[in-house]
């Protein structure tokens, strides 16, 4: 255990310290935070001395040694980056969780893992508006809980409406914390809502489930802001269905889902390819593999017996970034890579399809 003076010796300012880089992958548990039934807040740091830099509402995708080999997972910062020298997730484990069922079980302070990231389209500042109304359920208040972190330290006047829907009040996470922020920021409007309470419990919040009657009470001007939501599949259709019905303009409407798109977020790269003329050819391994104009790049990797690692397979945590060294490839992905990636030649093995032959550095 280092003393006070060998911690504080090896103290060095922000801007004496690199951001933190996804390529050493190495994060640091530092601390945890039980926050209810099956939920924690896991804190880390940069294994090397660094800073985090990412948007608030962002995602990092962790390695976890599960028992039964490594798996990929994803997790939204329910941290700031307005505080930089660490960043933490806040997960719940489901009946069917291996990854957040692992951590909860066995992370401690001073495991690391590897990590990639921070990434994601999913955050205000994205799209600044003068009001926003924040509408979550269960876990799905952790971009929520970042961007509204974000808000305060902020020091700006943001105009939020905060909705979170919960099963009962002892699960609502962060509940403590936001009516803390709410009492010093005038313009935090917190709406809890439950389906039940446990007997004698008093409760003087909304019961049942969100619908239009009660987001009137809550937000009367609704249709003015620039609403972000995110929870369960079925709630987040849910949601959309009841604002598309009274009225709301869906272009200013935003969700975080970790399911595939339903339209291409974006594509880089343009044409079509007629079969026989592509290939790619995997330079480290000396294979080289006939691909049609539908095949990615991790599908042909595969099918040559290659391991790329990939989490999501849908463009979006970023885990099976590869370098092209050479060839014209068109990507379709849902924010899971860097622009200036992308023009240091990397691309996403799970959604790029090669336009003729193509070099590509594995």
């Amino acid at each position: 255990m280092p003393t006070p003076s060998a911690a504080l010796a090896k103290f060095r300012h922000i801007d004496e310290t690199p951001p933190w880089n996804d390529q050493n992958q190495a994060l640091e548990c530092v601390s945890i935070v039980h926050e209810g039934r099956d939920v924690a807040t896991f804190t880390f740091r940069a294994a090397e001395q660094g800073w985090f830099r990412y948007e608030p509402g962002q995602f990092i995708t962790l390695e976890i040694p599960a028992e039964r080999g490594p798996v990929l997972r994803t997790y939204t910062l329910s941290s700031s980056p307005s505080r930089p020298l660490s960043i933490s997730i806040t997960a719940k484990a489901q009946a069917s969780s291996i990854g957040t069922r692992w951590m909860l079980d066995n992370l401690k302070p001073g495991t690391r893992l590897k990590a990639y990231g921070p990434l994601g389209q999913f955050s205000f500042h994205r799209h600044p508006a003068e009001k926003y109304l924040f509408i979550s359920a269960g876990s799905g208040i952790t971009p929520m809980m970042s961007m509204t972190r974000f808000a305060e330290d902020h020091g700006a006047a943001t105009d939020i409406a905060f909705v979170n829907c919960a099963r009962r009040p002892n699960e609502i996470i962060f509940r403590q914390e936001l009516e803390r922020m709410a009492g010093r920021m005038p313009r935090l409007r917190l709406a809890w809502i439950v389906e039940e309470t446990e007997i004698n419990e008093v409760w003087t919040g909304f019961r049942g489930r969100l619908n239009a009657p009660a987001l009137r009470l809550i937000a009367p001007d609704f249709r003015e802001r620039e609403v972000f939501c995110c929870g369960p599949a079925p709630f987040m259709a849910a949601v959309k269905e009841m604002l598309e019905a009274n009225g709301y303009d869906m272009r200013r409407y935003h969700e975080e889902s970790f399911q595939p798109a339903e339209t291409p977020v974006e594509e880089t790269g343009t044409g079509e390819v007629l079969a026989g003329e592509a290939s790619v050819a995997f330079t480290k391994s000396g294979i080289e593999v006939p691909a049609s104009s539908r095949d990615t790049i991790l599908r042909l990797a595969r099918s040559a017996g290659l391991n790329i690692p990939t989490g999501c397979t849908m463009g979006l945590c970023g885990t099976c970034k590869v370098q092209c060294l050479s060839g014209e490839t068109a990507m379709t992905h849902q924010g899971g890579i860097r622009e200036e990636e992308i023009a240091a030649g990397l691309v996403l093995a799970c959604c790029t399809r090669p336009l003729g032959r193509i070099e590509i550095e594995a």
